[in-house]
Order: C-alpha cells, then structure tokens, then sequence
C-alpha cells in the first residue's frame, strides 16, 4: 500500500510539473498543433485529407477588428474576469431553471485552455482539466498573450485553424488587413465554423455579423492595460 500511495503520489507531482512547464513554455513559443487538428485529420477520410491551413501570426500582425470581434462576439468580460465569467455562467444556470434556450458560458481562456491543451468533450474529467488550465493560462500569461494564442489556434472553417488561414481562406487576404465587417463575419460563425461560411454569409451570419459589428462599436479601444490583477 505505501508503494502505491508512493507512486500516486510520484504520478501527482510529475503531473503538475509537466503541465506547469508545458504553459511556461506556450507563453513564449507559437503553439504548432492542436489536439483537435488531429481528431479532425483522423476523422476525414483518406480520400479527402488535404492537411490543414494553420500558419501562425504574432498579435501585432492581427487586425485589432478581428481582436474586438471575437471578444464582443464570445467574451465581451474577458479583459476583466479571472478566466470566467461568472455572472454569464449564472445567466445559463437562471435560464436552465426557467426552461431557456441554453448558450454557452465558455470564456475566451477557456476556450483557449480546451483547443490547446485538451480535446472536445463534455464529461467532467475534461471540463475538470478545462478548468485547471484556465487557471494556470491566466496565471502564467497576459491576457494579450491568451488572445493571441486563441487567435492562432481556434477552428474558423473546414481544415482552417487560425486568424491567419482564416483571412486568407475566407477573403484572401492577411489577418492584419482584415476590415471591422469581415472580422465580424469570422467571428460570426465561431459557434459552428464546419457548418457556417464567413464569405458569402447566410441570411443568420449576416444577422450576427451586424450584431457583432454593433457591438464592437459599443466596446470602445481594446486596452490590455486593463487587466485585472493577478492574485
């Protein structure tokens, strides 16, 4: 028995330290592949695998419109919460009592710690280790370093990963000169990128691409310095 407790014990810390490690090393190097580009690899048939689009960009070389759209878009509290947000998340609980249609409450960092580190799912092993994460990205990098990374990994259409390929697969263009309406339209089809298209829109992209647009008017300069502080 105290070897076992011994080895589970071994297997905790060496746990830690290599997730610790693993995000003091994403703080600085560009993340090359994620789990979910090859779950999405191994789930395309061999006649149809064409690799995927995913070339990474640092956050200067990411038009500030793509930046506002997806945080009005997904996370308009994310300069300010500590990776979750938390009256969102009593929103979606309210509404699950009442009987309302349930969005999700998935922050930007969340979203970030699942498509970097972890891999698509809902059972609370994953959310768990979703949530642990979180916890070390916020801790460990800026919010500026968080967005960057989101922006270069999360999927934006079939075999396209990234601002980058997202810009150039949608309106041919680099990500840095991405317009607010463009941005908008990426943003637009994030809660389904597989079955959306950002260019030519649907009739409801096209409907929360303005409604996004809106919003980025509403949300003003993006200041990172607006951080809130790390306790």
């Amino acid at each position: 028995m105290k070897r076992f407790l011994k080895f589970i014990g071994k297997l905790i810390l060496w746990f830690f330290g290599f997730t610790i490690l693993w995000v003091v090393v994403y703080k600085w190097v560009p993340v090359p592949i994620t789990p979910l580009m090859v779950i999405r690899y191994v789930e395309t048939p061999s006649e149809k695998r064409s690799g995927w689009q995913h070339d990474w960009e640092p956050i200067e070389n990411i038009s500030v419109n793509l930046q506002k759209a997806v945080i009005c878009s997904e996370d308009q509290n994310f300069i300010k919460h500590n990776g979750f947000d938390l009256k969102a998340i009593e929103k979606v609980i309210q509404n699950s009592k009442d009987g309302k249609r349930l969005r999700g409450a998935s922050s930007i960092s969340q979203q970030t710690a699942k498509n970097v580190f972890l891999w698509p799912g809902r059972n609370w092993l994953r959310k768990g280790l979703e949530v642990y994460f979180t916890f070390l990205i916020e801790t460990i990098w800026s919010k500026e370093r968080i967005l960057e990374v989101y922006l270069n990994s999360i999927e934006m259409g079939d075999g396209v990963y990234g601002a980058e390929a997202a810009a150039n697969f949608w309106f041919k263009k680099s990500a840095s000169q991405l317009t607010a309406s463009q941005a908008a339209a990426i943003a637009a089809i994030l809660p389904n990128p597989l079955r959306y298209r950002a260019n030519p829109p649907s009739g409801y992209i096209q409907s929360r691409k303005a409604w996004i647009t809106k919003q980025m008017g509403y949300y003003g300069p993006l200041k990172f310095n607006l951080e809130v502080k790390k306790k």
